[in-house]
């Protein structure tokens, strides 16, 4: 084969060869291949005519070369497909491994569970009026956490489930949260109004249906209020005036200043939201268990409270509470999207605590009685629930 040939070959096989020359190359292509099978040709029949053993073994294997060949190939692609397959499944498994080793590590150090389940649970209890959760919590794949839990409110002297809760975070940002209301539900959203200064002090604000809906309710009912005050009222004022009343406060709305909207109160519960270093330790010991290990148990409990006093306490705690939110704000944003943390505990500090409504339970006989108080303004029936009440002792 001559220089000039193979150049042209070369130039072929890059596509960069003039066509004249091209099809001259195709041309002798096409002479070779037939050269070649009839070389094929002449030399099977030597082979046949040497001996008629070897002719015949050797003759199969020719015509079955073609046959061997294609399954070799089909059996080089079947094993690269699954040397494929099982590399990328190893490498998912280890990629699996990897996030779950870490995502332990995460969430298992500096008690970082524990303190998001407080950060949403706090704002929930302070954004939600007489909402409830008990959060659970369980790490899932790729760096997350999900926090569950049944909502429950207080009607009577009984905690019933309205429904459920959820949140996914991922390395400590919420993600993901829902709330599913049950039927029997009104969807945990009800209202309270602002004070509006003169106009509320003759209960022009009141919603006479709302109060005509509570007295067709039965007599052997309990149910939930929404309160709303023709003014202000520090804590331990408001406290006073259910004192000698037969029904429980439940939760207080706060005034937080210009940005107080109706449907978004923000405000805390009856009971102070407690946390991890509110609470003290009355007991502790110490169990031993083999020889180089023992087990140490603690036994805590919340401060005291009075029933209808320690304003200065619970208006502590409320603070408290929002400063925790505004520490974790990535998380508290999400579960109460549409309050400002930084202006509201600004107004509070500078203003103080000061309640505007509140949510009461008891028996539908001593609901109806706060129509005649002239510092009820306006008031919004919740849940009803058939008697489930003890008398309170004043």
């Amino acid at each position: 084969m001559s220089e000039e040939f193979k150049e042209k070959l070369r130039k072929y096989g890059e596509g960069t060869l003039a066509d004249e020359d091209r099809d001259e190359v195709e041309r002798e292509l096409e002479k070779m291949e037939a050269y070649q099978a009839y070389l094929d040709e002449l030399m099977g029949e030597e082979k046949q005519a040497s001996s008629e053993d070897k002719s015949i073994k050797f003759g199969k294997s020719k015509r079955n070369r073609p046959g061997k060949e294609k399954k070799i190939i089909r059996r080089g692609k079947w094993r690269a497909r699954i040397s494929n397959t099982l590399t990328v499944i190893s490498a998912f498994l280890i990629f699996m491994i990897i996030c779950s080793f870490i995502t332990a590590i995460f969430y298992g150090t500096g008690e970082r569970v524990e303190k998001y389940r407080d950060v949403v649970s706090s704002a929930i209890a302070v954004s939600q009026p007489n909402t409830i959760v008990h959060l659970s919590s369980g790490t899932g794949p790729f760096f997350s956490m999900n926090l569950t839990s049944k909502i429950e409110k207080q009607v009577g002297d009984e905690k019933i489930t309205v429904g459920d809760y959820s949140m996914k975070l991922l390395f400590g940002w919420a993600r993901l949260y829902n709330y599913s209301w049950t039927n029997e539900s009104r969807g945990g959203r009800y209202y309270f109004v602002y004070p509006q200064g003169e106009q509320s002090a003759t209960n022009s604000m009141t919603d006479n249906s709302e109060w005509e809906r509570l007295k067709k309710l039965p007599e052997g009912t309990v149910a939930e209020a929404y309160l709303s005050f023709n003014q202000l009222f520090t804590t331990d004022e408001l406290l006073k005036k259910f004192e000698p009343k037969n029904l429980q406060p439940l939760w207080f709305a706060a005034d937080t200043g210009p940005r107080t909207r109706i449907n978004d109160p923000l405000g805390f519960p009856y009971m102070p939201i407690w946390h991890d270093d509110d609470m003290k330790v009355v007991q502790e010991s110490k169990e031993k268990r083999g020889w180089f290990g023992g087990v140490t148990s603690r036994s805590s409990s919340s401060p005291s409270v009075e029933s209808y006093g320690d304003g200065e306490l619970r208006n502590a705690n409320f603070l408290k509470t929002l400063h925790l939110m505004q520490e974790y704000k990535s998380i508290s944003k999400r579960v109460i999207p549409f309050i400002d943390l930084d202006d509201s505990i600004s107004y509070i500090e500078k203003n103080g605590v000061k309640l505007y409504g509140a949510v009461v339970t008891g028996p539908v006989k001593e609901l109806l009685k706060l129509k005649e108080e002239t510092w009820v303004s306006d008031m919004r029936v919740g849940e009803v629930r058939l008697w489930n009440w003890r008398d309170r002792e004043n």
